[in-house]
């Protein structure tokens, strides 16, 4: 096989690089000018700083370069990432500075899903792993609230919904509504800024409520954009969200302190009814004055039982007790005086012998001094301390002989008893005429018949 050089015809055409590059590009964006492309997205390098995107999608035996530009990236509402399946609509092209065979998308969409159904399961992951959904970090809605926020549309049924039904459980609470557009181009950002200056110009709200009545998913994506969902999450002011109808989810919704399935639903859950507050403030006092009654006749009973024990029977039995008490500590007290006394005598018997020993007369007396000394010291504590107990125990005796029935009778008063079951009678309708009755004095008692009664 031999090659020819191009010198060899006459008149050969000779391309320069950027020609071929530029005829191949020509040739593939006039043919394949609207292409749709499924494939897995590979080499995800995230979004350059111009706001372009550069990645490649392959399948499992090739791959092709891929350009998203800016305008497309803006319109996205899904999160690109290595490995998701996409169906991608565009024009093949050629990158003539290199030479490189890529596709320039128009359009992208998951496969399998819808893009905003995919969106909303992305973001729903990430915050959900950042824990913003915790129920941890939710704060409690005031139960009885004097001023509430309402960011919502000014001209929607929602919030003529909201206020009729706070008007009608509640008219006292004040209200203030932030005005936002609820979809479409610039709602996320004034819904964005409407919790972020309530809750640093209106501190004093007790609650906030976020939301719109029902429409399709993308009425309704405003409240799935991730700004909103992290203004929420941050917000001092609890905050109610109540996007769409019951079957209706936004990340707000999972964001919010609590979610409410409705609007209407949340002017209910927020502002209690006032009827129904007064009933329960009845019900408190019902209570509360059986509970008081209760109380007092449990009080009445354990009087009762404890006037039929020993000790108001026979208040004797304490003294009787105190009395044995102190016989067994003064035998106690002279014991151990009576050892000690051993003691002493053993131990001046010591030095007695020492001192006869050692035959200093002066030392010898000065000894029977101090010990003479000592023993009545301690005789005299030991005095003291039975005087102190004696005197303590006069003292109670005479605080027992004071509550004693029996005092009292001392003092020429009677009880009265019934023959029948042997009550005390404290009243004459307690007793008929003729009926036998027992008079229990201070000493003795007396057996009578009524005669009459006043």
């Amino acid at each position: 096989m031999s090659i020819e050089s191009p010198m060899a015809n006459k008149n050969p055409k000779i391309y320069t690089v950027s020609e071929l590059n530029g005829l191949a590009q020509k040739f593939l964006e006039e043919n394949f000018l609207n292409v749709w492309l499924e494939g897995e997205i590979s080499n995800f390098r995230g979004i350059a700083s111009s706001g372009h995107c550069y990645f490649s999608l392959k399948d499992e035996k090739s791959q092709i370069e891929l350009v998203a530009f800016k305008s497309v990236m803006n319109s996205l509402k899904f999160r690109l990432e290595d490995g998701l399946k996409v169906l991608v609509q565009g024009r093949i092209s050629l990158y003539t500075q290199r030479g490189r065979f890529q596709m320039i998308a128009n359009l992208l969409e998951p496969k399998g899903t819808g893009a905003l159904a995919l969106a909303f399961e992305q973001l729903k992951k990430k915050l959900e792993d950042e824990g913003l959904f915790d129920l941890t970090r939710k704060k409690a809605i005031p139960s009885l609230p004097q001023k509430i926020g309402i960011v919502t549309s000014p001209t929607g049924a929602a919030l003529r919904d909201i206020l009729t039904i706070i008007n009608r459980r509640f008219a006292n609470v004040e209200i203030l509504i932030y005005p936002v557009k609820v979809q479409g181009v610039g709602a996320k950002e004034e819904i964005e800024e409407a919790i972020r200056a309530l809750n640093e110009n209106h501190k004093e709200l007790d609650v906030l409520l976020v939301g719109r009545g029902g429409g399709s998913i993308e009425d309704l994506w405003a409240f799935n954009e991730e700004c909103v969902a992290r203004a929420i999450a941050g917000s001092k002011i609890p905050i109610i969200s109540c996007v769409g109808h019951e079957i209706d989810f936004t990340i707000a919704d999972f964001v919010a302190d609590l979610r409410a399935p409705t609007p209407s639903a949340a002017a209910e859950l927020v502002v209690k009814n006032k009827i129904e507050l007064q009933n329960q403030l009845i019900n408190l006092h019902a209570r509360l004055k059986q509970n008081i009654l209760s109380c007092l006749e449990f009080a009445f009973e354990q009087i009762k039982g404890l006037a039929k024990t020993s000790f108001f029977v026979r208040p004797q039995i304490l003294f009787e007790n105190r009395l044995q008490n102190l016989d067994d500590l003064f035998a106690k007290v002279t014991g151990r005086l009576s050892q000690s006394m051993i003691h002493l005598e053993n131990r001046l018997q010591i030095e007695k012998s020492k001192l006869f020993l050692l035959s200093p007369s002066l030392k010898l007396e000065e000894k029977m001094n101090l010990i003479s000394y000592e023993v009545q010291n301690l005789e005299n504590a030991v005095q003291k301390k039975i005087e102190h107990l004696k005197e303590s125990l006069q003292n109670l005796a005479g605080k027992l002989e004071a509550l004693s029935p029996l005092a009292v009778l001392s003092r020429g008063y009677a009880i009265a008893y019934s023959q029948t079951n042997n009550k005390i009678i404290k009243s004459s309708y307690q007793v008929a005429v003729k009926e036998s009755i027992r008079i229990q004095l201070h000493q003795g008692e007396i057996k009578a018949t009524v005669e009459k009664t006043n």
